[in-house]
């Protein structure tokens, strides 16, 4: 299962099984549970904090579990709900919160990345990509809102309708990652970002992000329909 670390004031949540599971961390419902689990671990601190999340080998997430949507067809809507509830956790989350993007993410897994306050990006190796134009996939109006919010509308516009991979050094240029830095220096200076963050911790820092996010929570908290999400449509 994912687990936490900690380092000084710093959360460091792994979003990758140690023991091999779901080696692409990709949103199976069991997953989603466990984060929040962790998080819930990380909302109950007091005092000075703030949170990293990372993946592990290639990946930093590779989106929704294919396997698990195509084996439960009928209940596509309620997963899709089910993977808004972990944007809109992060979103929210009361404190400076920093993505250390080790490897690719991909699709749910680079909205993923773009629901925390920044990114550190590995700059040798991965790729940002909303691939669901090639996959006949459709975004629901909770993930367009939120791409649309936080990407330059050009950017948006690119990355959804052509699938672009976006390597480190385009992603920071076209603004979807803070910045970039070495395989070995992801995770630290991701670390070093949120440590200098931790005195914000508290419910303004909700009361903040709610402001700022107002039209991505509302797009998210709206119920996906079979009407509104299909493939091949």
């Amino acid at each position: 299962m994912p687990a936490l670390e900690r380092d000084g004031d710093v959360f460091v949540l792994s979003l990758a099984h140690a023991d091999g599971v779901n080696p692409e961390n990709r949103f199976h419902p069991d997953w989603i549970e466990q984060v929040h689990g962790l998080l819930d671990e990380v909302d109950a601190v007091e005092g000075p904090a703030a949170l990293v999340t990372v993946g592990a080998g290639k990946f930093y997430s590779n989106g929704l579990d294919t396997d698990y949507l195509f084996a439960h067809a009928d209940r596509i809507p309620e997963y899709l709900d089910l993977v808004h509830t972990v944007y809109t956790r992060l979103l929210r989350f009361p404190m400076a919160t920093v993505a250390a993007i080790n490897g690719h993410a991909f699709g749910a897994g680079a909205m993923l990345a773009l629901c925390h306050d920044t990114s550190v990006m590995r700059a040798d190796r991965g790729f940002f990509c909303l691939p669901e134009v090639s996959l006949g996939m459709p975004f629901t109006e909770g993930m367009s809102t939120l791409l649309l919010e936080r990407l330059p509308n050009a950017t948006a516009v690119e990355a959804m309708t052509t699938g672009r991979r976006y390597g480190a050094a385009d992603a920071v240029a076209h603004h979807i990652v803070g910045e970039s830095a070495a395989e070995d220096a992801v995770v630290a200076r991701a670390v070093e970002i949120a440590a200098a963050r931790t005195a914000t911790h508290g419910p303004n820092m909700t009361s903040i992000k709610d402001s700022i996010h107002t039209r991505t929570l509302a797009a998210l908290s709206v119920q996906t329909g079979e009407s509104s999400f299909s493939f091949g449509s």
